[in-house]
């Protein structure tokens, strides 16, 4: 049916199939557009203005300190946030203090001891690292990122921020579930509806493969201090690492790839 409206403008009743399905959608869109919506504003407005504060999820490796050094880059203040759970390479905490004091930030050390003593895992215990074809790597640690994206959301509303920054991606990682974007999203919207506040967790690696990290990192300045300082190495091995492990071979394969792209290799 259409129907000549006085401005002379015409509309058309949308057919009942399309009515009945916004109808359906109305009550779950209602409640929900005042969280996801705000969020979605504000990533709009970020690519216009510099954003205000954001806690970084810092664990001193390659991804998090490129992730600080964006945050550094696009906020006006920014705190870091490391967690204790019992990783078997302690010195990960020293280095994350390091580069945190080094950058001027502030670092928040939560004990997440807890986690160690529910999961076993290469990580958290003196073991093999295994990489088994038909299932995850025995590096993967049962809700790390869901227990640390939950913390670090208590502690930055406290702290009066919104934004919550993490180097999880789902490109070229080792197939750990928690590192995918609709996890992400999901939990976003459940800690907003949790606790009543305009979460936004931004995933700057989310679609970039290791050697696009590294050009990233380059684009902010900080390739070379990123190559030096950081600490991806599962055997607790500053810079370059231990060459063996497999988070070496992933940063090392991407740092190659990267600097054959630049004619450096």
């Amino acid at each position: 049916m259409i129907v000549m409206l006085n401005n002379n403008d015409v509309w058309e009743k949308p057919s009942l199939k399309k009515t009945s399905l916004m109808t359906e959608l109305a009550p779950l869109w209602i409640p929900m557009r005042a969280f996801l919506l705000p969020k979605y504003l504000k990533r709009y407005r970020g690519d216009k203005m510099k954003r205000q504060s954001a806690l970084v999820v810092f664990s001193g490796g390659q991804d998090s300190t490129t992730c600080l050094f964006w945050a550094l880059k696009h906020y006006d203040h920014v705190e870091t946030v490391t967690f204790n759970y019992g990783q078997r390479h302690s010195l990960e905490i020293e280095v994350a203090k390091h580069i945190a004091a080094e950058q001027g930030v502030k670092n928040h050390l939560l004990d997440m001891s807890l986690l160690g003593q529910l999961t076993e895992n290469a990580l958290t215990r003196d073991i093999v690292i295994e990489n088994p074809d038909d299932d995850l790597p025995n590096t993967f640690v049962d809700g790390r990122n869901h227990l640390f994206l939950s913390f670090a959301a208590v502690l930055a509303k406290r702290l009066g921020i919104t934004d919550i920054i993490t180097g999880v991606c789902e490109t070229d990682f080792s197939g750990y579930p928690d590192c995918r974007d609709a996890f992400v999203k999901s939990l976003n919207v459940t800690l907003n509806l949790a606790m009543d506040y305009n979460f936004v967790i931004q995933t700057p690696l989310m679609w970039l493969d290791k050697s696009e990290t590294w050009e990233l990192a380059d684009q902010l300045g900080k390739f070379d201090y990123v190559r030096e300082n950081t600490l991806t190495c599962y055997n607790g091995i500053k810079g370059s690492g231990c060459g063996e492990c497999p988070a070496c071979k992933l940063r090392q394969a991407g740092l190659e790839k990267y600097l054959a792209k630049k004619g450096q290799a």
